[in-house]
């Protein structure tokens, strides 16, 4: 999500802001909505993984019995994004790449070409707080964070369909293809990954992520890949966890602390936005306020 530095002002200007499962788990949940319903209760907000906290550090995830590859993000292309951004989401549909940005009175969901400006653009007022959005078919999912709303939208025009409550908070989301069948992915920024229905946006099952037994908090924005594999921004560090989603296993950890400038880094709040490009191994990532999108691999 969410904001770093502690303190009492507004949001979004220096105030403290954002047992392993089988895979027929993920298929009952999938299958049978409902089958986990705990998901959908909401969780503490864990304020010390949000707070006060360097955006320059990584997630200190052991290695274990499940060999996680440790990968670095390799820059292939710079693209500019707006600074003035404060991102939440970042999804390819084709060519158009869709941006959804927080902060109350100041969110806004976009549309157009990487890295010029956007074509499609809707304002969300206040008190709103603009968070993580996927498309899914025929429909835009984006959500609030402390809201509990998710929005529906025309992926085509942005324009606002319908609303759809939620309990606890939301952060990441994005929309997964699991044996032919579809679910989305949302995160609340924790260690809980929830699965809801495309169409009803109702919960379904959910996985809790681990690493060597140990859980992987501060979830935060989500790209569902081509693989099959959930990439997680965690927040507020550099780093970028593969997950498996059938059990909730991370399977690589990538280090994103190389992309800024020590100068842009002071302007700039933490690494958040992460969109697989289309028809090729690269992802676009970028984060909150920052100069630049960047396409990269994820290499050894």
């Amino acid at each position: 999500m969410k904001l770093l530095n502690g303190g009492a002002g507004p949001r979004g200007m220096g105030s403290g802001h954002r047992s392993r499962t089988v895979a027929a788990a993920l298929l009952c949940a999938v299958l049978l909505p409902g089958a986990v319903a705990a998901c959908d209760a909401g969780s503490p907000s864990d304020s010390a993984a949000r707070t006060g906290a360097s955006t320059s550090g990584q997630v200190p995830l052991r290695s274990g019995a499940h060999q996680v590859r440790l990968l670095h993000a390799a820059v292939r292309e710079v693209l500019h994004h707006d600074p003035g951004a404060f991102t939440q989401g970042l999804e390819f549909r084709g060519a158009t790449l869709y941006e959804s940005t927080g902060l109350a009175g100041r969110s806004s969901l976009r549309a157009g070409p990487p890295g010029k400006p956007p074509t499609v653009y809707a304002g969300l007022s206040a008190p709103l707080f603009g968070e993580g959005m996927t498309v899914s078919g025929a429909r835009l999912w984006q959500l609030t964070w402390r809201d509990g709303i998710a929005i529906e939208r025309d992926p085509g025009t942005l324009t606002e369909r319908r609303r759809v409550v939620y309990r606890g908070e939301g952060w990441g989301l994005c929309h997964l293809r699991v044996a032919g069948r579809e679910t989305l992915v949302m995160s609340d920024g924790t260690d809980r990954l929830s699965f809801r229905d495309p169409d009803t946006f109702k919960v379904t099952g959910g996985i809790r992520v681990r690493q060597g037994g140990q859980p992987v908090t501060g979830l935060n924005e989500l790209e569902c890949a081509p693989d099959g594999s959930v990439y997680a921004n965690v927040y507020p560090t550099d780093t970028i966890v593969r997950i498996d989603p059938h059990t909730g296993t991370v399977t690589a950890r990538i280090d994103a602390g190389a992309l800024l400038t020590p100068s842009e880094r002071r302007r700039a709040q933490a690494l958040n936005g992460i969109a697989a490009v289309p028809g090729t191994n690269q992802f676009l990532i970028t984060g909150k306020l920052w100069p630049h999108m960047f396409k990269v691999t994820f290499v050894p």
